[in-house]
């Protein structure tokens, strides 16, 4: 069993930047593949970002080259960075994570998902 908690949503207006943190309990983090989707009202959760355990990150076309997705695996943490924010990237974002050791872009692969944290950027 792993508990996530997100941290770092708030309010920004376009093309600024957040922080988004994740923390990591209960589980080996280094051999934990850890994902980032988001939620935006009245649309399915989409993927955003995957640093796998085995494999190089990946991200979703419509946040790359602005978003970075980095892990501290001292702190048993991960980050999500978002630079040039845009109104459509409001939504909740989550952190998630699998077992599985390659990358993967599908919801149901990932085992643990954290409560989410609110991204709102204003036009």
């Amino acid at each position: 069993q792993v508990q996530l908690e997100e941290s770092g949503g708030g309010l920004v207006q376009t093309g600024g930047s957040l922080r988004l943190s994740c923390a990591a309990s209960g589980g080996t983090f280094s051999r934990l593949s850890m994902a980032w989707f988001r939620q935006a009202p009245g649309k399915e959760r989409e993927f955003v970002a995957v640093l796998p355990w085995l494999g190089r990150t990946e991200y979703a076309q419509s946040v790359k080259d602005r978003f970075i997705i980095s892990r501290d695996n001292a702190k048993n943490m991960v980050f999500l960075q978002m630079n040039s924010l845009k109104p459509e990237d409001t939504a909740v974002y989550y952190c998630t994570t699998t077992s599985r050791i390659k990358a993967s872009w599908v919801n149901s692969d990932y085992d643990f998902w954290g409560q989410g944290t609110q991204v709102t950027v204003s036009s």
